[in-house]
């Protein structure tokens, strides 16, 4: 099982940034993807940003150019960091993870099996 633990939501004006951390513990893999997700109240749950153990990373259109995901394996934590926020980006975020062995498909469509319980984002204009 592996446990997944969000942070650094919170309310912002548009054109600010926030930094989300995805704390992970409990039996981690090897070869993994995990990435961050949203859902806004009304609509479909969509993929933001996936990052594999290769390193590497996979954005959705609407966040490219602002968001960028990393992560500190010594902490065991990815991290997202959101620029240039719009209101459009209000959501609740989710840090999701799941065992992929090939990077390809660990994009932001991804179907992954562990979930966070979430952290708010909230833009203003």
């Amino acid at each position: 099982q592996v446990k997944l633990v969000e942070s650094g939501g919170g309310s912002v004006q548009a054109g600010g940034s926030l930094r989300l951390s995805c704390a992970a513990s409990g039996n981690t893999f090897s070869t993994y993807c995990i990435g961050w997700f949203r859902q806004a109240p009304g609509k479909a749950r969509e993929g933001v940003a996936t990052i594999h153990s290769d390193g590497s990373k996979s954005y959705a259109d609407s966040v490219k150019g602002r968001f960028t995901i990393s992560q500190d394996n010594a902490k065991n934590t990815v991290y997202l960091q959101m620029n240039s926020l719009k209101p459009e980006d209000t959501a609740m975020y989710y840090c999701a993870a799941d065992r992929v062995y090939s990077g390809p498909w660990c994009y932001p469509g991804a179907e992954l099996a562990f979930w966070g319980q979430g952290t708010q984002v909230t833009v203003s204009s």
